[in-house]
């Protein structure tokens, strides 16, 4: 594995959870990072934790949403970095209902930030990875539900199936731009995403929240185990460093054997 000295890495929803541990991951390893996150301060202030523990990092306020702010926050990590060679599409949040309860605002709203957020943060990044075929490498988030579907989920498990097609798209476009994509599909990890689910589904399906955890989370891992902030980062540190693009347009499921391909 290289390390990441003089790259420039933007990940979004990167003030806590998976994001951060990929930033702080990425800090370590040489990267400059930028924090995007809607919310400005807690983007700031994870900024600084990295930049106190000897890492080079800015924040950056970015609603994944709008192509305006998309753009905007991107163009300035290129002022502040002088490039973009890494993008993490990785903002996301979950809203619990079956179909048939759902409201179309809150589907709307889903696949704006998991969909749209992945295609406009793409394009902005494309225009300085194209630029002299620089290159560069996209890295989504997706889930275990990007291949699988579960209850109460629609917008999730459609949106995170869809960052698939987008990426082994880019795969096939960016290629002759030395661009790369891939798909992270974790399987739970205990985020305050993932924590706030607990109580929710418990409430759907009318069991305890211990029920939700054996017998929904983790009944099909081979171990009984959450996946982990640091398992999620290992696995991009990994596909950020590898040498080539004899790896691309891939899904690389993060799951404790949850589901195999």
């Amino acid at each position: 594995m290289t390390s990441l000295n003089g790259k420039v890495a933007l990940i979004t929803g990167a003030a806590s959870g998976i994001g951060k541990a990929i930033a702080e991951l990425y800090a370590q390893n040489g990267a400059s990072v930028a924090i995007a996150d809607i919310n400005q301060d807690a983007a700031d202030k994870t900024a600084a934790e990295i930049n106190a523990a000897g890492g080079k990092a800015i924040g950056v306020a970015m609603d994944v949403t709008s192509e305006d702010a998309v753009n905007a926050g991107t163009d300035k990590v290129v002022e502040a970095f002088g490039a973009l060679d890494i993008l993490i599409s990785n903002a996301g949040v979950q809203i619990i209902n079956p179909i048939d309860q759902f409201a179309f605002a809150d589907w709307k709203k889903m696949l704006a930030i998991h969909l749209d957020g992945g295609f406009l943060t793409t394009k902005a990044a494309l225009k300085h990875m194209y630029k002299g075929d620089r290159g560069g490498i996209v890295i989504y988030m997706g889930s275990v539900h990007s291949h699988e579907a579960s209850k109460l989920k629609a917008p999730y498990v459609t949106a995170k199936h869809g960052l698939l097609g987008l990426a082994r798209t880019l795969a096939k476009e960016g290629a002759p731009h030395n661009v790369r994509s891939h798909v992270i599909c974790p399987g739970f990890v205990r985020t305050p995403l993932v924590d706030k689910q607990i109580p929710e589904q418990a409430k759907e399906l009318g069991i305890s929240e211990d029920e939700v955890i054996e017998k929904v989370m983790l009944k099909d891992t081979v171990d009984a185990t959450f996946t982990t902030v640091d398992d999620i980062a290992q696995t991009a540190l990994y596909l950020a460093t590898f040498p080539s693009a004899a790896l691309t347009g891939q899904s690389i499921v993060v799951s404790h054997g949850w589901f195999m391909q």
